[in-house]
Order: C-alpha cells, then structure tokens, then sequence
C-alpha cells in the first residue's frame, strides 16, 4: 500500500504552500500515472506546472513522465490559489468542530448566510473562514463542499484546497456523503419510518422556490419519527432526516409534499407562530477522508431555539 502524508507547513519559514508527499512502494511507473492513481487530476497538473506550483521526486523537481522506483519520495506542491473576487475576510466566531490540514467542519448558527450574496454580501460563514485564512497567511480561497439556507443551522464542510475541494465533491456525486438532519414540522405525523422518493424543480415564476415536478431531479429522503408533542395547542413531530440526494431545499420541499411543512417555514407552508425560522438543523455529517480513505463522523447538537419548541410537550411519542 503506498503511503501519503499531508501538510500545510512552512518548509523554509515562508513557504505556506499546500503539498502531499507520497511514498512509492512499486517500480517503473511514470509519475503521472502515480499522481492520477492518486486522485490528482490532468487539470491539476497543469496548473501545478504553469500557475506556480512544482512536482519533486527524492527533493529534485521532474517532469511528469519521470519513471518512478520503489522508495522515492514524491512532492507535489500545490500553486498559490488567489482569494475569491467579493469575498471580503472578516473576523469573527467559528464554532470548529474538526479541522486538519485538508478540511474544517463547522457548526454554522442559524441567520447566517453559508456564502455572500446580493442581500447579505457580508457577515457570512464564508466571508469570516477568509478571514481565518488571511490570519494565517494560507495561500488559498475558501471552498464551501455542503451549504446550508441561512435559517438552517448546522455543520458545514470546507475544503482548504481545490485538490481537496475536488475529491470531497466527486464524493458528494458518487453519495459518498452521510448527511443526517433534525427538523421539528407541523402536524402529528402518522408513521415512524417512511422515505419521500419524489424529483424536485424549480417553480415557475420563482428563482427560489422548488416544488416537487414530474420533469425534477430524482430525490429521497428518508424520515423517523424522534418524538410527538402538542405545544399550545399545535401538534408538532420531531423528525430525523437523511439525505440521500442534495437537492436544493430537498428537505423542505419533501416535507411540504407529505403534508407536514417544517415549523417556522413560511416560503414552504410552516407556521411562524413559535420560532423566527425553519426549524431544521444538521446534526451529522460523514465521509471518506479525502486522502487516507477513513470513514469519519462528526456531529452537533440542536441549537436551543429547536429544543425550547418543545419544552411545553403534552403527547409522549407513541
């Protein structure tokens, strides 16, 4: 098995790039064959060779068709990535769940835009790991992997590379990914365990909004019942939900369509009446890490706003 190691260092006291150092554990293979075995692609390398980056076997830079012997140590350092036009960095909190030198995880609060916009260019998630970056003197741009609507509360995944940013979405295509939610909807809902498996398109007449539609995007999202209660008066279900596609506002959308809208979502049918927002939240997250391969977990808990819905709770889930 050829080992890779990972660092974001400083090689000479300056030298904040990004590299990956492998360790070759067969003989003959071209070094461009290595770097594609690994994951690394053509567009890559072209841009490691003309954009400022370089490849280096046993400490001397070689051409991508350098024949490679069992032992050699290979560099690839990754070029300097330019700051993303209109992402301002900002300073302020980041709720880190896990951070390594490839990703962070973040808890990311409810009201918070995940990335700028027209009508919040400011105060994001994004606009505030920018920041984090720049403090750190790390030469690249933030690349968001999962969003979150701004109401929705929850952790997020950033890459730190666009290598990484790359092989995190190839997971997200190939359903690499584990996304597990909580949402608190309207009404008593009936069944414990059911899944929605209905496409999901874009309304007519609307930019944002998303309506279940024969001509949509296949979807499914698997739901169970956590608990049933009556808060003044209304009855409410606290669901768990997984993703097994990530449709914009699939959850929202799925659950409008089943007839229990989530609390709090008026775009969707919710009540407002006991929470300023959808009350939906992403509890966990899981993946393959991008370069060792290892399953990792990560999880949050819900906010206080979400378990304060349901203090008042009369009905015992059944």
């Amino acid at each position: 098995m050829t080992r890779s190691l990972i660092a974001m260092y400083k090689s000479d006291g300056l030298d904040l790039r990004f590299r990956l150092i492998f360790q070759v554990d067969e003989d003959g293979i071209l070094l461009r064959e290595f770097l594609h075995a690994k994951g690394i692609s053509k567009r890559t390398l072209t841009a490691t060779k003309y954009d400022g980056g370089d490849i280096s076997v046993n400490g001397i830079e070689r051409t991508v068709r350098h024949p490679l012997q069992s032992g050699d140590e290979v560099v690839i350092t990754f070029p300097p990535e330019a700051p993303s036009p209109g992402l301002v960095p900002e300073s302020g909190h980041l709720d880190i769940i896990h951070e390594d030198e490839t990703l962070m995880i973040v808890n990311k609060p409810a009201g918070q835009s995940t990335i700028p916009s027209r009508d919040h260019p400011t105060g994001t998630m994004a606009n505030i790991v920018a920041g984090k970056f720049a403090e750190e003197c790390l030469p690249t741009t933030v690349h968001v992997v999962t969003r979150l609507d701004r109401d929705t509360s929850g952790l997020i995944c950033i890459a730190k590379n666009r290598h990484i940013h790359h092989l995190l979405s190839e997971q997200m295509i190939n359903s690499g990914f584990n996304r597990q939610y909580v949402a608190i909807v309207e009404g008593n809902v009936q069944e414990d365990r059911f899944s929605i498996v209905q496409p999901i398109g874009r309304k007519a007449g609307s930019i944002i909004e998303r309506i279940v539609r024969e001509d949509g995007q296949f979807a499914r999202t698997d739901v169970e019942v956590l608990h049933r209660a009556v808060v003044e008066g209304r009855h409410l279900t606290k669901v768990a939900l997984t993703l097994h596609t990530g449709r914009t506002h699939q959850i929202r959308v799925h659950m409008k369509w089943a007839g229990y809208p989530l609390h709090g979502d008026d775009l969707y049918g919710g009540n407002q009446g006991l929470i300023g927002r959808q009350a939906l939240h992403c509890a966990m997250i899981g993946f393959s890490h991008p370069l060792t391969g290892e399953k990792i977990e990560f999880s949050c808990e819900v906010p206080l706003d979400m378990k304060h819905l349901t203090n008042n709770e009369i009905n015992q889930k059944k």
